[in-house]
C-alpha cells in the first residue's frame, strides 16, 4: 500500500522545506506544484502579455492554478499506482474544502481508496507577521506580488482546515512558528511512518 502525502499550507509557512527533509531521509518521490508548474506557467502568462514572475494574481489563477494542480497531481498519482510513496506541495486551499475531491482524484486514476493510505500535513504559523517575515526573507521573485499586495494575499494564510473524507487520525496539524526544522520533519515522519 502507497502512501499519498499531502503537505499544504500558506506561503511561507515552510511546508516545501519539512516536505524536502521527508522525502530525503524515506527517499520518498516529491512532488512540488511551483517546480511541476513553473515552465509552464512562465510560457503562459508571457504569452499572455503578464508578468512571468507572478503566482498569485486574478490572471494567474486564471491562466495557471487548475494546470498546475492537474499535472502535479497526475504525475503523483502515476507513482502511488505503482506503488510509490508520493509527497505532494502546494497550498491546496480550494481543493481541501470540497469533501469529495480526494476521492475524485484516486478515481480518476483508476486507484482503489482503500489501496492508498493518504496523509495530510497542514503547515502553518502562528501569526501573519511571521508569514511577512518568512517571504520577504527569501528575497524570491515569486514573492515580489504576494509582498506588494500583502493586504489581500494575507487572507490566504493562516491554518488550513481539511474536509475530505479522511479518518482523523490521518490529519496532522504543524505550527512551524518555532520549532526547528529538523524536529517539525521528525513529527512528520512519525506521523506518516510511526
Amino acid at each position: 500500500m502507497a502512501n499519498l502525502i499531502f503537505v499544504v499550507g500558506g506561503a511561507g509557512a515552510g511546508k516545501t522545506t519539512l516536505a524536502k527533509l521527508v522525502a530525503a531521509r524515506r527517499h520518498v518521490a516529491l512532488f512540488d506544484m511551483d517546480t511541476m508548474l513553473r515552465p509552464a506557467a512562465e510560457a503562459l502568462m508571457t504569452q499572455a502579455g503578464l508578468d512571468p514572475t507572478d503566482r498569485d494574481s486574478e490572471a494567474y489563477k486564471a491562466l495557471c492554478r487548475d494546470l498546475g494542480y492537474r499535472i502535479t497531481m497526475d504525475a503523483a498519482l502515476e507513482n502511488v499506482a505503482i506503488g510509490t510513496d508520493a509527497i505532494v506541495i502546494g497550498p491546496f486551499s480550494r481543493e481541501l474544502n470540497d469533501p469529495a475531491w480526494l476521492s475524485d482524484e484516486l478515481g480518476r486514476a483508476g486507484l482503489d481508496p482503500a489501496a492508498v493510505r493518504v496523509k495530510v500535513v497542514s503547515v502553518f504559523l502562528a501569526d501573519e507577521s511571521r508569514y511577512k517575515e518568512r517571504i520577504a526573507g527569501r528575497g524570491g521573485s515569486l514573492d515580489q506580488w504576494k509582498l506588494a499586495h500583502w493586504e489581500r494575499f494575507s487572507l490566504s494564510l493562516g491554518r488550513k482546515t481539511v474536509a475530505w473524507q479522511l479518518p482523523s487520525n490521518a490529519v496532522l496539524y504543524v505550527d512551524n512558528s518555532t520549532a526547528s526544522p529538523d524536529r517539525a520533519a521528525e513529527e512528520i515522519e512519525r506521523f506518516i511512518y510511526g
